[in-house]
Formats: structure tokens, C-alpha cells, sequence
């Protein structure tokens, strides 16, 4: 039978288990934080196209908003506002240049 040692830790071990830890949290931290600014970036970019075709007096209907809003990919998105510069309606945002509907 093996004798329980546990009680007895080394200040240098506990201080290593300290440092893993405040590392761990600081580095998932640290993703938090990157993950909230792509979302924030997204959920901008989204308000931004809602907001040129508010202000050309375009009509967005709500299934077209909860299109655009529910968009997670910046590339996607930055299409989408580049053709609400010139878009005549909202629908002209989900086709491609060829007129085909976007996947």
C-alpha cells in the first residue's frame, strides 16, 4: 500500500500549478476576446448594409433583415455591402454578378 502523500507539496510545485492555470485562463481570455470583436465586426458590418439601403430608401423585408443579420461571414457580408451601393432593391444583395442566387 502506497503511502498519501498528497499533503505534503512543495511550494515550487504549487506555484508551478499556479502559473499553468493563470496562463490557461489568460489565454482563453485572450480568445474571449478575439472571438467578441469577429462578432462585433460581423454584427457592425450587418447594421452598416441595413443602414446604406435604410438611407438610399430601400426596402428590406424582414426576411431579407434577418438574412443580412444573421450572416456570420465577413466576406459574405462585405459582397453584400458593396453591392447595397447600388443595389435597387434588397434581393439584388443575395445573387452574384451572373444573377445566380448565392449559396
Amino acid at each position: 500500500m502506497a503511502a498519501d502523500l498528497s499533503f505534503f507539496q512543495s511550494e515550487t510545485a504549487q506555484n508551478l500549478r499556479a502559473e499553468g492555470r493563470e496562463k490557461g485562463r489568460s489565454e482563453g481570455r485572450q480568445e474571449g476576446r478575439q472571438e467578441g470583436r469577429e462578432e462585433g465586426r460581423v454584427a457592425g458590418r450587418a447594421e452598416d448594409i441595413l443602414l446604406l439601403l435604410r438611407n438610399r430608401g430601400i426596402q428590406v423585408s424582414e426576411d431579407e433583415r434577418a438574412c443580412i443579420l444573421s450572416c456570420g461571414d465577413l466576406e459574405v457580408l462585405g459582397a453584400w455591402f458593396t453591392r447595397a451601393i447600388t443595389a435597387a432593391s434588397a434581393a439584388e444583395l443575395f445573387v452574384d454578378a451572373e444573377g445566380e442566387p448565392e449559396s
